[in-house]
Parts: C-alpha cells; sequence; structure tokens
C-alpha cells in the first residue's frame, strides 16, 4: 500500500516536471522555426540595385530636340524667303485663267489633276510632284550644268587637238584651214565661249534668254465617253514637247485607274494595245494630235513641270512646319 501511494505521488511530480521542459522545448522550437521563416522571407524577396533602371518618372526634355527645332525654324525661314508659296505664281495662275482646265488639287497630297470637258468627253489629267523628287543624282546633276563650263571644256579640248600655231582658234565656232596649218578665226569668234557675259544668250526666233532646263514629267490622260468606255494616254511632258509612251482602252472605265488588287489583276489579263513606238508612224502623230486638239499640247507641257516644282516647294514647307510643331510639343 505504502509503496502505491509513493508511486501515486512521485508519478504527478515527475509529470509536471517534465512538462515545463516539454513546454519550453516546444516554445523554442516555434521561436527557432518563426525565426527561420522571417529570416527565409527575407532571403526570398528580390534585391534590387541602389539604382533603378525602370522609367519611374518622366525624362527631361531631350537635348537635341531645342537644337532640332531651332533648324527647322531656320529651314523654314530660309524657304520663306526663297520663294512665295502662299500665293499661286502669276504665270501659272495665267494659264488657269485662260485654259479650260479646271485645277484640282488638295494639300498634303502628292497627286493633283486638271480636268475638262470636249464635247461629250469628260478629260481628266493627273500628275504628281513624285516625279520631282525621284530625278536621281545624275539628272539633277545635267539639269543644273552651267552651259559656259560646257563650253568651256569644249574650247580646251579643241586647243588640245589643234595643230601648232592654232592658239586662236580656243573656242573657235566657225573655222576654217589655212595653207599654213593654222585655222582662220571668224570675227564673231573672237569671244570663247567662256567669256561671254553670263546671260547674254538669246534665241534668234524669239530674242528670248536661254530657257531653264526641265525635268520629265509623267501625265496620265483618260479621255471618257458615257457608255462607251475610257482611252487612257500615257505622256511624259519635257522642254514645252509631249511624247506618248503607251496608249491604251477599256470597256470598263474603272480598270483605267485601278484602286483595288482585283481591279488591278483584271488589268493585267486585258490586251490594251501595242506599244506606242510599235505603231504606224502616221498612227502616231494623228494620236498626237489628237491630244493637241483636247488642250494636251506645249503649253500645257511648260506648265505642268513649273507647278510641280512650285506645289512640291509649298508641300516641303509644310512638313518642315508640321515637323517643327511635333518637336515643339
Amino acid at each position: 500500500m505504502i509503496s502505491l501511494r509513493c508511486l501515486g505521488r512521485s508519478v504527478p511530480r515527475q509529470i509536471s516536471s517534465i512538462t515545463p521542459h516539454l513546454s519550453r522545448r516546444t516554445l523554442s522550437t516555434v521561436r527557432q522555426s518563426s525565426l527561420l521563416q522571417q529570416s527565409w522571407r527575407r532571403a526570398s524577396k528580390p534585391c534590387y540595385a541602389a539604382f533603378s533602371t525602370s522609367r519611374t518618372t518622366r525624362e527631361q526634355e531631350g537635348q537635341v530636340d531645342q537644337e532640332l527645332s531651332a533648324k527647322l525654324e531656320s529651314e523654314i525661314q530660309v524657304e520663306r524667303e526663297t520663294r512665295d508659296t502662299e500665293t499661286l505664281p502669276s504665270s501659272l495662275r495665267d494659264f488657269l485663267d485662260n485654259s479650260p482646265y479646271q485645277l484640282e488639287d488638295k494639300p498634303g497630297q502628292e497627286e493633283f489633276a486638271l480636268t475638262r470637258k470636249f464635247g461629250d468627253e469628260s478629260i481628266r489629267i493627273t500628275c504628281s510632284i513624285a516625279d520631282l523628287n525621284n530625278i536621281n543624282q545624275d539628272d539633277a546633276d545635267q539639269l543644273g550644268e552651267d552651259p559656259a563650263l560646257s563650253d568651256e571644256e569644249a574650247a580646251d579640248a579643241a586647243a588640245t587637238n589643234a595643230q601648232s600655231g592654232g592658239g586662236n582658234t580656243k573656242g573657235s565656232i566657225n573655222q576654217g584651214r589655212t595653207k599654213g596649218g593654222n585655222f582662220a578665226v571668224a570675227p564673231e569668234d573672237s569671244i570663247a565661249p567662256s567669256d561671254r557675259a553670263e546671260g547674254s544668250y538669246e534665241d534668234p526666233a524669239t530674242g528670248e534668254g536661254e530657257p531653264e532646263p526641265s525635268f520629265p514629267t509623267r501625265m496620265n490622260v483618260l479621255v471618257q465617253k458615257a457608255g462607251k468606255g475610257v482611252l487612257q494616254m500615257e505622256v511624259v511632258a519635257e522642254d514645252g514637247e509631249v511624247l506618248i509612251e503607251n496608249v491604251y482602252y477599256f470597256q470598263k472605265p474603272e480598270l483605267a485607274d485601278a484602286k483595288t488588287a482585283e481591279l488591278d489583276w483584271s488589268r493585267r489579263n486585258l490586251y490594251t494595245g501595242p506599244p506606242f513606238p510599235n505603231l504606224d508612224e502616221d498612227l502616231q502623230v494623228l494620236l498626237e494630235r489628237y491630244l493637241h486638239e483636247r488642250g494636251v499640247d506645249t503649253a500645257l507641257a511648260l506648265w505642268v513641270p513649273e507647278y510641280i516644282d512650285w506645289k512640291e516647294q509649298r508641300e516641303y514647307l509644310t512638313w518642315l512646319s508640321n515637323v517643327k510643331t511635333f518637336v515643339d510639343a
């Protein structure tokens, strides 16, 4: 009995002595695990550098913006001083005032059109300033070549090829061989072409100065009759001449100016006529007279390139202004 009592009394004491120890171990384990979790969470967080490459704030204005804007403004002023693009020049206006053609030109577009009525025909001529922009450097050099320089080069070549004692032959135009092997110089040849005063050239027929060189301009001429189809002529105007390149006929007028891929495909499958140079010469002449009778003549061939030059200048000035406005915004 005594041993059982002692055993019964000692068991609660041992349990009570063990419980605090277990609770302390449990608490310490929980604390350790919580500390580990916190340290793991801190370690799992992404680390960033002291500086950030992300765009958190709006960047300051570019350093080139002001310089670019100033350059654009300078170009605008130069172009405005070079030519007035606000008012149509009198030479261009006079043609429109005395021509049966009406001008259709929308600012910002490369193409423009001239339209008129001729009997029961509706005539529309479309042109583009792209012809001026597509001139390559070689063509531009030829257009802007100084005639005096060409004459001087030719004179130098003539002097090199001349026989001895022919120093007076430089720049000669009409030359005649003498018995001594030299060339006689006519009085009108006493002045070399390179030494002639600038602008002294005069056309014997008109008395006017040397005309400025032109650039080839393409014109798409459509002659349409209601219910009869359309006759399309691809024409090149240069130096006042009208040159026909191709002549097409379409039963459906919309095929002459195909706007969709389907119409363009339908046009390609049609026989529209032979190349113009392959036609009989008399037929070529009659087709040229056909156009001339409808106002596609020398006057128009001279007006179109001049108007393209003026329009391209106006569009370029507008482009400069739009770019400047965008840069300054």
